[in-house]
């Protein structure tokens, strides 16, 4: 019998039995590697659902994954024991918004770890074929699965088209915030502004290319002489990030908002983004995005292992929930290994790397 985080209800995530389902035509499985916990599973936790998408009956969370193959794979030239990655969001493929290209919004998706879909917080999984990534083999288990998260970023600096040496504010240090700072480094924007409360995200954000990174918004209207910037990210779980992210533009700017807010609810000011004539476009999941993800990590111009601040065994998937929720000092990326620690890990805060 193998063991499951369990999302019951907001506020109670439990460890128990799990029994894996039968797999279906077109599947493989998958002995999980790690699994990340990603801010919307935190929203489970925190709200019991997000939108439309709620907890009926308790669930497995997980949708930031990688795994080894119990199984050869010679369609896609890979062997049993391979560590691949998994796209979570399995499209209809058929709707009109598939075929426009837009698969992260398809209305029919199955998306694994999203209710009443379960995840990879637990030992194995069942997982489409045509969803599996392979990886380079000198991926780790944890590089693997920021390929997903990354893939959002990625997602969200499309949307906004950086150009060169634009100034570009980006509120939210969290870590899609810090995937995007140094995605948006990669796409050769000038000056990056940051702000986010918490002083070690900060910290974090300077290392990994922020030119001045301050506590809010205030600090970005100060640097700015309060003009506001062309480009504004906004990458928070709060209900005032669209807020913030609409008294970091200047007028006409552009403004990209990828943070789910707490609550599922903004606080706006109408006037203030009126006044202004902002262009304002709303980022979710991704596309097609995981070959640019896989060559940003390999060719090292991301640091995706600088973002994982604590490693957990799935034993303690549930503190690492409500260390989340809590918004314990030092928090930023929580890693969970369903099979144990691996032996460089433990459950400490992990060693920044360098850039």
């Amino acid at each position: 019998m193998s063991h499951a985080v369990f999302l019951h209800a907001a506020g109670d995530a439990r460890v128990a039995p799990f029994n894996l389902r039968e797999g279906a035509p077109g599947e493989t499985l998958l002995d999980v590697a790690a699994v990340g916990l990603c801010g919307s599973d935190l929203h489970y936790y925190k709200d019991g659902g997000i939108g439309s998408a709620v907890i009926a009956a308790p669930f497995v969370p997980g949708h930031e994954f990688s795994g080894w193959l119990t199984e050869d794979l010679p369609e896609l030239g890979l062997a049993r024991g391979a560590l691949v990655a998994v796209d979570p969001n399995q499209a209809c493929g058929q709707c009109e918004h598939c075929r426009s290209g837009h698969p992260n919004l398809c209305p029919e998706v199955v998306f694994i770890g999203a209710p009443p879909h379960d995840g990879a917080m637990t030992e194995r999984i069942w997982v489409p074929k045509s969803q599996v990534v392979p990886v380079p083999d000198t991926f780790s288990p944890s590089e693997a699965v920021m390929l997903e998260p990354l893939g959002v970023a990625i997602h969200a600096v499309d949307l906004a088209r950086p150009r060169l040496l634009e100034r570009v504010a980006l509120i939210g240090c969290g870590p899609i915030g810090l995937l995007i700072l140094q995605v948006l480094r990669t796409a050769g924007v000038g000056e990056i502004l940051a702000c986010d409360p918490q002083p070690h995200r900060r910290e974090l954000a300077l290392k990994l290319g922020a030119d001045k990174a301050g506590a809010g918004v205030a600090d970005i209207a100060a640097w700015t002489k309060g003009e506001g910037l062309p480009l504004v990210i906004e990458a928070t779980n709060a209900p005032e990030g669209f807020r913030d992210a609409i008294r970091a533009a200047r007028i006409g700017g552009r403004v990209v908002l990828v943070g789910i807010p707490d609550g599922d609810s903004y606080v706006i000011p109408a006037a203030e983004a009126r006044r202004r004539g902002l262009n304002i476009k709303f980022s979710r999941r991704m596309g097609h995005v995981y070959p640019r993800a896989i060559a940003l990590v390999a060719l090292g111009k991301v640091n995706v292992e600088a973002v994982v601040s604590h490693r957990f065994p799935l034993a303690e998937g549930p503190a690492a929930f409500r260390r989340h929720a809590a918004n314990e000092d030092g928090m930023v990326k929580s890693m969970i290994y369903p099979g144990g620690l691996p032996d460089t890990s433990t459950a400490e805060p992990a060693p920044q790397a360098p850039m």
